[in-house]
């Protein structure tokens, strides 16, 4: 194999062992609920038969190969092309399943708390200053991502989200006067760049939102040592976890998965927890995701009869699935890429063997999944923290909209999601603020965030306890649709496994 295809297995590998998709809380189920319906809205989980992610597009925008890439701002949403009608249901609007392929005007903002900051009451400007990143007309704000590397694009979607919003807001809003321009850095699948793009960002921009890298351990200590404000996507590293000014809105904390999906498909399907599997991809953070499922299945009175391994290098699943075979496995859990889990989605159909329950994670929402995987994708299983982009909340709608006007034609995700409500917690922190906006007032208002749904476009994240999110909705793919009920949200007490930092 190709040094340039085994360095994009890796790549791909990573991604799926380090996003965290369990999900748990240290409250009572019930409450935990109820407590995800009041504030995330029940409208998240009423995604009806035939809801589907809309088909691929393409990332207009490209990537690069340096640190730096160019800046976008000022006056924000000028891009040609909307967001068009939402794609029907089992359809999806060309681009991203909600949003069309543009052509016209700017949408219009959203009101009250839909508004680009919400209904957080504007600050007194009265002593406002300029400082690192900030003039008398922008504040200018940095992402660094993934966009070149072994995958190029890997994590360019979290930057599009960071731009949508930035165009919503500057549509209709600023703070005390000053519109938002943003600098995107590229981090490039590599520690080292993360670090350097991080010490650019420290003395150029003000502050970092909604960033998404494999290895981002490497700018952990810039962020920490220039104290730049770091509301992130994800964290996906002990390093980023520990560090004090970065915040992720998708919040979770390593080594600490929830129960409750355990617990709610040993109800459903008592036969396929007494026969389960769990397997991982050899690299990164996934034997430690995998082996750690497999202690909080045991917790809720599964039976393991196997724990495995696979190489990247492994192209040949058949022998793993016979040995399925000839335990009468009835649940297979796999932390893997997409290409991975498709492949043994695959082989299990080759083989004559379907698994009662196939259970992958967040990443694999994706249609690069339903088109690998064909027909012998159906029956897969996922957790996800928010609810179907073909059954859009009012705000998952605006940033589906405002993603066509930024990158018309690209495909929303997950880490899209988080970024743009990354961006929507910094914007109404700052307006909150006013004249008292800096770097450290920033970060103590991000700190008391404990319920956080960036109005509701995800579930209750405790971005200022950084603790792994309470519940998810139990989300499966059908007839190559993917589709979730009310009842397929589930919470569960959060299970400190071994490998807990």
């Amino acid at each position: 194999m190709s040094t340039g295809r085994r360095a994009r297995q890796m790549a791909l590998g990573i991604v799926a062992a380090l996003v965290v998709t369990a999900c748990g809380s240290q409250i009572s189920p019930e409450k935990a609920r109820q407590m995800h319906q009041d504030a995330a809205g029940v409208a998240q989980g009423d995604a009806p038969a035939g809801d589907t992610v809309g088909p691929t597009g393409t990332d207009s925008g490209g990537s690069t190969t340096g640190g730096d890439t160019s800046t976008t701002g000022g006056t924000g949403g000028d891009t040609s092309g909307t967001g068009g009608t939402p794609g029907a249901s089992g359809t999806g609007g060309t681009g991203g399943g909600a949003g069309g392929t543009g052509g016209g005007s700017k949408p219009p903002a959203g009101t009250g708390a839909a508004a680009p900051t919400g209904l957080v009451k504007a600050g007194d400007c009265t002593g406002f200053k300029n400082q690192t990143g900030i003039t008398d007309k922008e504040i200018l704000l940095g992402n660094v991502s993934d966009l070149s590397g072994p995958v190029p694009g890997l994590f360019a979607s979290a930057r599009d989200g960071v731009e949508a919003y930035i165009a919503y807001f500057n549509s209709t809003s600023s703070i005390c006067g000053r519109k938002l321009k943003l600098q995107s850095y590229d981090s490039r699948t590599d520690a080292a760049a993360d670090q350097v793009s991080y010490t650019k960002a420290c003395s150029e921009t003000f502050a970092v939102v909604g960033s998404v890298s494999i290895l981002d351990s490497g700018g952990a200590g810039a962020a920490q040592s220039c104290k730049i404000p770091d509301l992130r996507a994800v964290s996906l590293s002990n390093e980023r976890v520990k560090c004090n000014v970065c915040y992720p809105a998708q919040s979770s904390r390593t080594g600490y998965i929830g129960e409750g999906p355990y617990v709610q498909m040993r109800k459903e399907n008592k036969a396929a927890s007494e026969n389960a599997a769990f397997l991982y991809l050899n690299t990164g953070g996934s034997p430690i995701l995998g082996q750690g499922y497999a202690q909080v299945a045991k917790k809720a009175g599964w039976k393991v009869k196997m724990i495995q391994g696979i190489d990247l290098a492994e192209f040949n699943y058949g022998p793993y699935v016979q040995r399925l075979k000839s335990l009468k496995i009835k649940y297979v859990h796999f932390v893997a890429a997409t290409p991975q889990a498709a492949r043994l989605a695959r082989e299990m159909h080759a083989a004559g063997f379907k698994p009662e329950i196939y259970q992958l994670s967040q990443t694999q929402y994706t249609n690069e999944y339903v088109k690998l995987a064909g027909s012998n994708g159906d029956g897969s299983l996922i957790s996800l923290p928010h609810g179907m982009f073909s059954k859009p909340t009012p705000e998952m709608k605006q940033y589906l909209t405002w993603l066509q006007q930024v990158r018309p034609g690209a495909d929303p995700t997950t880490f899209g999601v988080f970024a743009w409500s990354a961006m929507r917690l910094f914007v109404e922190e700052a307006a909150g603020l006013g004249g008292k906006l800096n770097r450290g007032s920033l970060i103590t208002e991000v700190k008391k965030e404990r319920k956080w749904t960036g109005n509701g476009i995800h579930l209750v994240m405790d971005v200022g306890g950084k603790l792994t999110y309470q519940c998810a909705y139990l989300t499966r793919l059908s007839g190559g649709v993917w589709r979730q009920s009310p009842n397929r949200q589930v919470c569960g007490k959060l299970v400190k496994t071994s490998f807990a930092a």
